[in-house]
């Protein structure tokens, strides 16, 4: 039972929380009415400026000093930034669909709720969406920290005009979605193939001999699920929202370090945020050392290389293209000179994008 001293101590607090919450509405109206201007003066212009947005993130959690968590700093302001950039005009971002994937997770954690999120079918789709301007960016996966790399997407990024223009990565939660009571009552579990086989431990022991149906995606499985008395399905926990049924049991994959990272692409180069790296493909000659020769200016310049992955050339002779994720900005002097030697050794390279590294 409360005392009249604590009584009095939680209304103090409380009218403490009132009057923040007032000033707080008032800067973020004035922050606002600043981004807004800011809009007016680049009529015509780009808008969205990543290195802008990555600076401002990187500031605030340097700046930091709790209780809130970085990533908490960072989840807040983006929805700040979000919620600006949207005065003049909603940015159209093409993901692969359906509404409830991790790919529509990682368009939300990158740029806030406040954009016009367009599911495309498949991932051919959402590269075409944006290169015809029916949407203003694209957010695709390239890598997944145990399934390896998305090879369709890294095929399409050798013959894209886009450029890449951020990164976000994702924490991969999977979860069991049912409108059951219990595990007891569950008759069938719905995923993507991928899901199922990321959480086979786990299903094995709470769920031995319920059926298992692969599907489209996850967001597919949970709105069957939603529909089907019995029925559970594998799946985000934005899926669970937009599909309104419960989760039943979180955070069941077998690997609890599981993430994959995902591209946002664009139209635009992207100037130094000062935290930077930059994507490449290039080729090799079919000569001893040739990889050799080629890794060997990045290394002398000792610029850092953080991925290093080959994919067949899709020539039918055996050839190979490599892509390459490199620390810095191409602008940034010593990355600039290995890229300077790399053109020159490579009888093909391309540029991906350089663009700021993920904050959060």
């Amino acid at each position: 039972m409360s005392s009249a001293s604590d009584d009095a101590d939680l209304a103090a607090h409380r009218s403490a929380i009132d009057a923040l919450d007032r000033e707080i509405l008032a800067r973020l109206n004035a922050r606002a009415a600043h981004a807004k201007a800011i809009g007016a003066l680049k009529a015509g212009g780009v808008l969205y400026r990543p290195e802008r947005e990555a600076q401002v993130l990187a500031r605030l959690q340097g700046e930091n000093r709790g209780p809130l968590s970085n990533e908490a700093v960072a989840g807040v302001f983006r929805q700040v930034m979000s919620a600006c950039m949207a005065l003049e005009q909603p940015l159209r971002v093409a993901y692969l669909g359906p509404a409830g994937t991790f790919s529509h997770a990682a368009v939300a954690k990158h740029f806030g709720q406040f954009v016009q999120s367009e599911p495309c079918a498949t991932i051919d789709e959402v590269f075409r969406a944006v290169e015809s301007g029916q949407t203003d960016y694209a957010v695709v996966p390239v890598e997944n920290s145990t399934e390896g790399a998305v090879g369709h997407t890294l095929d399409l990024m050798c013959q894209t005009p886009l450029q890449i223009c951020g990164e976000v990565k994702l924490r991969v939660t999977q979860n069991l979605l049912a409108n059951v009571a219990g595990f007891a009552e569950v008759t069938k579990v719905y995923s993507h193939a991928q899901s199922l086989a990321q959480c086979l431990q786990w299903l094995a022991k709470h769920l031995p001999g319920v059926p298992r149906v692969s599907v489209a995606s996850n967001a597919e499985a949970a709105r069957l699920a939603a529909a089907e008395p019995g029925a559970a399905a594998i799946a985000g926990e934005i899926a669970a929202a937009i599909y309104g049924i419960p989760v039943l049991a979180p955070h069941i994959e077998d690997e609890p370090n599981n993430t994959t990272r995902f591209w946002v692409l664009g139209r635009q180069a992207v100037a130094a945020s000062g935290r930077d790296e930059t994507s490449l493909v290039m080729s090799a000659p079919n000569r001893p050392g040739a990889i050799y020769s080629l890794l060997e200016p990045i290394a002398r310049y000792g610029v850092s290389m953080s991925r290093l992955e080959s994919r067949p050339a899709r020539t039918g002779l055996w050839e190979y293209l490599f892509f390459v994720d490199l620390e810095g900005h191409a602008t940034d002097d010593k990355l600039a000179a290995a890229l300077a030697e790399l053109r020159d050794k490579a009888p093909f390279l391309k540029i991906l994008g350089s663009y700021p590294a993920a904050v959060y």
